[in-house]
């Protein structure tokens, strides 16, 4: 990728203003920012009318590297999971320093038992103040997973806690490479990882490189996680995505994932768990731990019986 929050190649911002009413709008609105590939957000202070129709507005950054039509395509596609928002407009925003703003909004975030996540300018500072942490550094871009949603949160914690030495992680839909850099840095052999944007793989890449991590350490390319090719099964399969696409994968499970493999599954809200656990338990996995962060669920599940795992 040619150019990143802090490295804007043009002159300019797309501004995409969303609005959401009823009960967790709010939420509703940052969340659908962040899995489009927003740089950036604010609430909106609304006219009294609005407010008290409990409308909100989000007004998100985004990229002038791509085209307006990009960033509203890939809002498009996660419309079906937010039926309460709505595109409301969008324009060019000359000069705005959302970059400047940015650096400063994400301080290191300490997660789970001993990992801290925190953006490459904070390198010195988390050496001084989390130096009983283990540092996975990620550029808060244009990718999904910068660690301060509460779904990767989720996703890392339960990988810190699951993966072994020398394990092979699998992450599925992998955003910014977050999840299998922390694998890595944990201790694990090898990594594969598949995202269907290849501006999510670029920025993979460059995450992995302030994290000292070589790029052969990770089989990385663009591809849909449907359809992708694994050569490999996993000690552990990481899917930081929707219900829908989480519930899709299990599918796939048996030839991907070995007999002794553990499945952490987030990008759910807590609402959602009734409806994949059912889809779990039908795949012929049960959960061995899960956990809930505000409103969003993840899980670690195992075969129910080994024999009918990988292939």
């Amino acid at each position: 990728m040619e150019s990143s929050a802090g490295e804007n190649s043009n002159n300019f911002w797309w501004s995409i203003e969303l609005e959401a009413e009823g009960g967790g709008a709010e939420e509703a609105l940052f969340t659908l920012a962040d899995l489009s590939g927003s740089v950036g957000s604010e609430l909106l202070e609304e006219n009294k009318e609005n407010e008290k129709n409990g409308v909100k507005v989000l007004r998100a950054a985004y990229l002038a590297s791509r085209d307006v039509s990009h960033w509203l395509a890939a809002i498009d596609s996660l419309m079906e999971n937010f039926p309460n928002v709505r595109v409301r407009s969008h324009a060019k925003i000359e000069n705005k320093p959302w970059h400047t703003e940015h650096l400063e909004a994400f301080p290191p975030l300490p997660v789970g038992d001993g990992l801290v996540v925190a953006a490459p300018w904070h390198k010195g500072s988390v050496a001084e103040a989390f130096s009983s942490r283990l540092p996975v550094y990620i550029h808060p871009s244009s990718a999904f997973g910068t660690g301060y949603h509460e779904s990767t949160q989720i996703a890392l914690s339960l990988v810190e806690k699951f993966l072994k030495a020398d394990d092979v992680i699998l992450d599925m839909g992998t955003g910014s490479g977050i999840l299998f850099i922390a694998g890595l840095k944990l201790g694990a052999e090898r990594a594969v990882a598949r995202d269907i944007d290849p501006v999510a793989v670029a920025e993979s890449k460059r995450n992995m490189e302030v994290n000292g991590i070589p790029e052969s350490a990770c089989d990385l390319c663009a591809e849909d996680i449907f359809d992708a090719q694994i050569a490999v099964q996993a000690d552990v399969l990481t899917s930081n995505i929707l219900l829908s696409p989480n519930i899709k994968l299990l599918g796939r499970l048996k030839n991907i994932l070995k007999p002794s493999g553990v499945a952490i599954f987030s990008g759910m809200t807590a609402a959602e768990r009734t409806e994949f656990l059912p889809a779990l338990s039908e795949a012929e996995l049960s959960i061995m731990e899960e956990l809930t962060i505000n409103d969003w669920w993840g899980c670690a599940a195992v075969w129910k019986s080994p024999e009918r795992g990988g292939q």
